[in-house]
């Protein structure tokens, strides 16, 4: 906790003070473009990995990044959802797995999470994501956890789909949804391509948008 107050503290007298007109202009309002949506994990800080400011992104975070598919039970994710889309007008959602899940490695172990009832509700929404790899490998264990890292990204984008806000927004095309994977370990992010039917470099995934954002740079 010294850590953390220490923190608040140069943030105030530094970063803070570097950012003073960005603050002002948020102290107003946001107006972010992207809903992001990944683990709670503390190795994971999407501003820091997408390197954007405040204001950028609408974070939504939780142990698996999981969206539970829409119901008429109202739950914070579903209204977090439907308040970005509706409300703040997004136009991308991400959903970022990530390297080592804890959250995976509990959905592949279900019934060591018997003293974890909770748990073990919230991760039966990540259920279908492990019947998945089970069913392409025969098997789904530990040394699928990667597999299922994957799986369960393209699960909670298909749980998306359920929600009313988002798939009104989706039939106008104003709307469009990202499946990625982060690699803690080395730095990496891994995009899923809908024509290729795979995740693969964010730099191939985005190649096009890379570029004319370069041009853009150079003619600036």
């Amino acid at each position: 906790m010294e850590k953390v107050i220490s923190g608040l503290v140069q943030f105030k007298s530094s970063s803070f003070e570097d950012r003073k007109e960005l603050f002002a202009e948020l102290a107003n309002g946001q107006s972010p473009e992207v809903l992001f949506i990944t683990c709670a994990d503390s190795r994971i800080d999407p501003n820091l990995v997408t390197q954007t400011e405040p204001g950028d992104l609408f974070i939504i975070r939780n142990a698996g990044n999981i969206v539970p598919p829409h119901t008429r039970v109202a739950g914070g994710v579903t209204a977090s959802i439907e308040y970005a889309v509706a409300v703040l007008g997004i136009k991308h959602i991400v959903v970022c797995g990530h390297s080592d899940c804890g959250a995976m490695k509990g959905a592949l172990n279900i019934a060591a999470l018997a003293d974890l009832p909770h748990v073990q509700d919230w991760l039966d929404h990540s259920r279908a994501a492990v019947e998945i790899v089970k069913a392409k490998r025969g098997q789904a264990s530990a040394s699928e956890l990667d597999a299922v890292t994957k799986q369960n990204v393209l699960l909670q984008l298909d749980h998306l789909r359920t929600h009313p806000a988002v798939a009104a927004k989706l039939g106008t095309g104003e709307i469009d949804m990202h499946g990625w994977v982060y690699d803690i370990e080395h730095g990496n992010v891994a995009a899923y391509d809908d024509t290729q039917h795979e995740f693969v470099s964010i730099e191939e995934r985005y190649a096009a948008l890379i570029e004319a954002s370069a041009k853009a740079a150079a003619t600036a």
